[in-house]
């Protein structure tokens, strides 16, 4: 499973919103959600999300194994 907490925790430490993500980045508040839900979005989304806090892929998502599948 993909998770987003690096992403809270990266926009904590620069002092980004979501209302920022949403209003001055041009991203959908459907895709804030489903980031928030730990929903699959897109690398697109994903490129972006690095591309406005200026860092790489794991301070934004991260893989956790599904304990259900195992």
């Amino acid at each position: 499973m993909i998770r987003y907490r690096p992403l809270w925790e990266t926009m904590a430490k620069q002092k980004v919103t979501t209302y920022t993500l949403r209003v001055k980045h041009g991203m959908s508040h459907a895709t804030v959600q489903r980031l928030q839900r730990d929903m699959p979005v897109s690398t697109h989304t994903l490129n972006k999300l690095c591309e406005i806090l200026h860092c790489s892929l794991d301070a934004v998502a991260e893989y956790v194994p599904d304990l259900e599948k195992t």
